[in-house]
Formats: C-alpha cells, sequence, structure tokens
C-alpha cells in the first residue's frame, strides 16, 4: 500500500507540469464529410476560342478569361469580364511583348495573311481598317477572309 501512495504522490508532483498544455477534449460526435455532394457546378467554358492564324470576322469572340492572362492588342477589344473579341474582319495573331520587367501576352488581328505582330510602326506605320465602301467604283483590296 505504501508503494501506491508513493506513486500518487509522485504524480501529483507532476500534475502542474502536465497542466501546462491545458485542458484536453475528445470528440463526442462523429464527423460527418461531404462525400456526396462535390461537384456540382458546370463549367464556365472558357479558353480560347480562335488560334492562331484562324479567320475572324468583326465580333468574334477570340479567348474568354478571367483576369488579363491576355492583354488586347491590334485591331481588338476587351469586355467587362475580360473577353477578347475582334473588331475587324482578319487573322488572329498572339505575341508577346516587354511590359516594365516582365513579359505580357497581347492577341491581336491582322488585316492579311501573311503579317506579323508586334508591327514595326516606324518602318511600316499603323495598321488602319476603315471598313468603307468605294463609292467611286474602285475596287479597294478586300480581306477575304474565307478562302
Amino acid at each position: 500500500m505504501q508503494a501506491f501512495t508513493a506513486r500518487v504522490a509522485r504524480f501529483q508532483e507532476l500534475r502542474p507540469a502536465l497542466n501546462l498544455w491545458g485542458q484536453v477534449r475528445t470528440a463526442t460526435k462523429r464527423v460527418s464529410g461531404t462525400g456526396g455532394r462535390s461537384g456540382g457546378t458546370a463549367g464556365k467554358r472558357l479558353g480560347v476560342k480562335k488560334f492562331s492564324d484562324e479567320p475572324v470576322i468583326p465580333g468574334n469572340i477570340i479567348i474568354r478569361q478571367r483576369g488579363t492572362h491576355f492583354h488586347p492588342g491590334q485591331h481588338v477589344k476587351m469586355g467587362r469580364d475580360h473577353t477578347i473579341y475582334a473588331v475587324v474582319p482578319g487573322f488572329v495573331r498572339f505575341y508577346v511583348r516587354k511590359f516594365g520587367l516582365r513579359d505580357r501576352r497581347y492577341i491581336g488581328v491582322v488585316l492579311n495573311r501573311g503579317e506579323k505582330l508586334p508591327r514595326d510602326e516606324a518602318a511600316l506605320g499603323r495598321s488602319r481598317y476603315f471598313g468603307f465602301l468605294e463609292v467611286n467604283g474602285v475596287q479597294s483590296p478586300t480581306v477575304n477572309v474565307f478562302p
């Protein structure tokens, strides 16, 4: 009996040191997971809709994105949900330009299939598309988007 009381007394000395961590509780109810309820939302159909060198007409969506992974370049505009779309008939081009310390990816539309972007504006000038009809009977060079 004396051995038992000696052990209890020794444990009583250790009890304040063990109590530094505070009270420990264990779960009294089982946790239920969300096993059968996941995966319910449909995809948002984001991504590239027209790839490089594909013909586009005004209003065609080139890319749907969240945020600006791609920035609008020549002859394209960005919608309020960051959708990039064509404003002139032509061919899609993807290119990279330096912006500060990092590279930025751009999407543009060229009027002729052989053109490259970014355009050397110092040597070639700006690319402009007016979309006017020739009234005087002189045929203007048209963009043959769908050969």
